[in-house]
């Protein structure tokens, strides 16, 4: 048995918090689709399995559902999906689109009952309820049988850090379950979990395509290969992403680093599908605070998306340039004011060295 696993493609998110990025990252969601299709294709396997959460809710435009649908429909076996949290099987749901019964290789599992697939049982837990206390697996009998058995469920699995840990899955619910796989979605990074016997036997694909930033290992699916049933799952990510979400933190020390951490940026590849945070720390020295402008700059225009956190510098205290530059008068002497407390230890410390540097902004608009 050889199958793709995949889940929460998340397909109609809005992305608004990137701003005009958002449409690239809604279009590179269905362009990952279609390179999971064809690497499934390519690869040889016999079905797919969607683990949930193929939409972002059940309120997207239904273009999208038809767009998505026929992204799948491309595969030349079939495709078993369950509805998640996201998009779960109500009243109303994108699940009741006539397009799911008009792609034959389609299955839309809306039962806790297994199926059979090829080579063996699929036993589904379609969700039904947004939030659930309950163990989207428990039905699930332990009872062995002489075929390969799967499982695909939806939710957080035990010891995951989750502020509302809804649909809980216990850690060793494939064992209990007797399943050689048990197909999850729901976590947004690629995860494995091992049983008593060091064996994979169940994970999570994560997200085909990242969907924001601190995404530990996304834009993955996972290419699963069992030889006989009780044989160990062969588990190999399969990469489906094309953009990167990268946050960094920056401690800024000496004079010159600023613009040796902008040369960096200048370095790296494939800007166009790079979406960038950046937290910049430490010292600004008086002569690389055009360093910053030059940051902006190159952030509007080279990055996909990119945004940057300046808040965290200070001018370096041993840097008197910082008041020299400034003409005399009340410029200069709200300058020194400032400096003195943005080097104090006091709790004004902060506000004021960025009260500083906007000042330093503004009368170098003034100057200009």
């Amino acid at each position: 048995m050889k199958f793709l696993h995949t889940a929460d493609w998340q397909i109609g998110m809005k992305g608004e918090f990137i701003g005009h990025a958002g449409k690239r990252v809604r279009d590179e969601r269905l362009a990952s689709g279609r390179r999971l299709v064809e690497a499934a294709n390519a690869g040889g396997a016999e079905f797919i399995l969607v683990a949930g959460d193929l939409f972002e809710d059940n309120a997207v435009d239904r273009s999208l559902v038809v767009k998505t649908a026929d992204i799948l429909a491309h595969f030349k076996g079939p495709v078993y999906l369950i509805p998640g949290n996201h998009d779960p099987l109500v009243p109303g749901s994108v699940w009741e689109h006539p397009t799911w019964r008009s792609m034959k290789n389609l299955t839309v599992l809306t039962e806790n009952k297994p199926v059979g697939i090829p080579g063996g049982l699929l036993f589904p837990c379609p969700v039904r309820d947004k939030y659930s206390r309950k163990d989207p697996t428990a039905w699930i009998q332990g009872e062995r049988t002489t075929e390969i058995r799967l499982g695909m469920a939806h939710g957080n699995v035990e010891g995951l850090i989750q502020a509302d840990p809804d649909h809980p899955i216990a850690r060793n619910a494939a064992t209990r379950a007797n399943l050689d796989y048990l197909a999850l979605g729901h976590w947004h990074s690629t995860a494995t979990y091992y049983d008593e016997n060091d064996i994979v036997k169940m994970a999570y694909s994560g997200t085909h395509e990242t969907t924001r930033f601190g995404e530990r290992d996304s834009g993955n699916a996972l290419m699963v290969e069992i030889s006989l049933p009780g044989a160990a799952p062969k588990v190999t990510p399969i990469r489906t992403g094309k953009l990167r979400w990268v946050s960094c933190e920056r401690e800024i020390r000496n004079a010159g680093d600023l613009m040796k951490f902008r040369q960096e940026l200048e370095a790296l590849t494939d800007p166009e599908d790079l979406l960038l945070d950046l937290c910049l720390k430490g010292l600004l020295h008086s002569e690389d605070r055009q360093e910053l402008f030059h940051l902006e700059d190159l952030f509007a225009s080279r990055f996909l998306y990119a945004r940057m956190d300046a808040s965290g510098l200070r001018p370096s205290p041993e840097d008197t340039n910082w008041i020299e530059v400034l003409p005399p008068g009340i410029l200069r002497e709200t300058a020194s004011r400032l400096q003195r407390m943005a080097v104090s230890a006091g709790g004004d410390a902060e506000t004021a060295s960025r009260a500083l540097l906007e000042l330093y902004a503004i009368s170098g608009e003034i100057s200009r």
